[in-house]
């Protein structure tokens, strides 16, 4: 009996380890696969970003969309021009087998505007190899260079280069490789190319009433933004919306001379000020009544958040600031909760110098960053019944001369509801699985962002959709996106190959 045992066991390891040396046979096959190209995959992301991509620019945009096009028709794909009142979204699509899950993914092609005095090269639309040198300066290299040999801290400089080109690049590049292999991938694709992200996806929440049922799937990635800073891939599965709010505070009808009318008429810069402050404590926690209502951070979510890579003390040093806010015991935690910022105060007072005037009315300007348990028109009517609570007077308009007689404070409230907060549960079937896709293809745990703290274009289509969906960032944090010198790291369009790969090759 013991010697069955034992040759089972042994038949048993025997397959495990053929199996093992086949899967890194296999990997290694991939990898190799990648290296061969990897100068055509650089040469093909230089291609797509030479071609300018601002939207205030209709040809040159038609120009970008129809390059995607010519790719993807080159791999099989069905795509389609969807008509919008402004640019067209592209939707390429195609099913590798009736059976498989559909993934529909998710990039945009068009860039910021540039100001080309500020960027450290003639043309911030034509790419520039560089590398850096001793001193930390990046010096440009010349393209030739890649035929001796690539270095992954090499790094590519142009408008768009990272966001969003390279993973339309790293993405395209991953099909391809499946295909020069002979494979094809373990899910059905659709993928949308949106026109006009950096301007707020006008033309794509445009075509959800028409187009709706063309973008059904079973889940949704985004494929936009950075990686944690380790550089580890990453998977983030949600983001905050955001609402905004002003508030005005009144003193004379005119602006008053300090001398004549110091210590008699009220400085509404001063009452503004108050007001304010009733709605933090020191800790940046907010005084407003029932503000974080529904928030419950579970033991589960917190070993979650408190699993990702955080350094306090580097980043409160980068930032020059003392200490944190304790809205939550770490940064990720603080992510969670629906934030209330001050992002601009201004008076009647906008010419330049200084005047020695009482100003006639002080405005404060507000964002509110949501989560999903919070929306954009309940926290503005907190944020309203708490002025309120303090014995203001609260209208949505300058007061009338009556209403200035009648009523000591008076404050002018406008908000607008905004966008709201997204997030799939990390932990749900979907996000399990491409968690596992990840770890699995990259050979190590991906870093889990339950909620990132900004808030992006997409989310109403996100939501309108109400497919599970993730964000898979891949470039490098520190790419200069929606600045000068925009890059991109050679290393991370390697990476973006194989994270791709791994989400095509995944059995969902």
């Amino acid at each position: 009996m013991k010697t069955q045992v034992s040759a089972h066991l042994t038949r048993i390891i025997a397959v495990t380890l053929v199996f093992v040396s086949l899967t890194v046979v296999a990997k290694s096959d991939l990898e190799l696969l990648v290296d061969e190209n990897f100068k055509e995959t650089i040469l093909l992301h230089k291609e797509l970003v030479s071609i300018p991509s601002l939207p205030a620019n209709p040809e040159q945009m038609l120009e970008n969309i129809h390059w995607a096009e010519a790719q993807y028709n080159n791999l099989g794909f069905k795509t389609t021009l969807l008509e919008t009142p402004s640019l067209p979204i592209l939707l390429a699509e195609r099913v590798f087998d009736p059976s498989y899950k559909t993934i529909l993914f998710y990039f945009h092609i068009d860039g910021q505007p540039v100001n080309p005095a500020a960027w450290v090269q003639a043309d911030p639309f034509v790419p520039e190899l560089k590398e850096q040198d001793a001193s930390g300066e990046w010096r440009t290299i010349d393209w030739q260079t890649l035929n001796q040999r690539i270095d992954d801290e090499w790094r590519i400089f142009a408008r768009a280069a990272a966001d969003d080109k390279a993973p339309i690049t790293m993405f395209l590049s991953a099909l391809k490789t499946l295909e020069m292999q002979g494979e094809k991938p373990k899910i059905n694709v659709k993928v949308i190319f949106d026109p006009e992200e950096e301007y707020g996806s006008r033309g794509l929440q445009s075509t959800l009433n028409k187009y709706k049922a063309r973008y059904q799937a079973d889940y949704f990635i985004v494929m936009d933004g950075p990686a944690h800073d380790s550089n580890k891939p990453t998977v983030t599965f949600g983001c905050r919306g955001i609402a905004t709010a002003s508030i005005t505070t009144f003193g004379a009808k005119l602006p008053q001379h300090s001398g004549h009318f110091g210590n008699y008429s009220p400085n509404p810069v001063f009452t503004l000020a108050n007001l304010l402050s009733s709605m933090k404590d020191d800790n940046g926690r907010v005084l407003i009544k029932d503000y974080y209502q529904g928030i419950v951070l579970n033991p589960d979510t917190q070993k979650l958040l408190n699993a990702v890579p955080f350094d306090g003390e580097k980043v409160n040093q980068a930032l020059g600031i003392h200490s944190a806010e304790q809205v939550g015991a770490n940064y990720q935690q603080a992510l969670q909760y629906p934030s209330l910022n001050v992002r601009q105060i201004g008076t009647s007072w906008k010419g330049e110098g200084l005047k020695t005037v009482i100003p006639e009315y002080a405005t404060a300007n507000l964002d509110v960053r949501l989560v999903p348990e919070t929306q954009g028109a309940v926290q503005l009517d907190k944020i309203r019944k708490h002025i309120e609570g303090l014995g203001y007077y609260v209208i949505d308009r300058d007061p009338t001369d009556a209403e200035r007689r009648e009523y000591k404070k008076i404050v002018k409230f406008n908000g607008s509801k905004g966008v709201s907060a997204f997030r799939t549960d990390p932990d749900s079937d979907f996000g399990l699985q491409v968690r596992a896709s990840l770890a699995k293809g990259m050979g190590e745990e991906p870093v889990v962002i339950r909620m990132m703290g900004g808030t992006v274009p997409i989310v109403p289509i996100i939501n309108a959709l109400n497919i599970p969906t993730a964000i898979v960032p891949m470039v490098n944090m520190d790419n200069n996106q929606h600045s000068p010198n925009e890059n991109i790291r050679i290393g991370n369009i390697r990476q973006g190959i194989h994270i791709s790969l791994s989400l095509l090759n995944s059995e969902f």
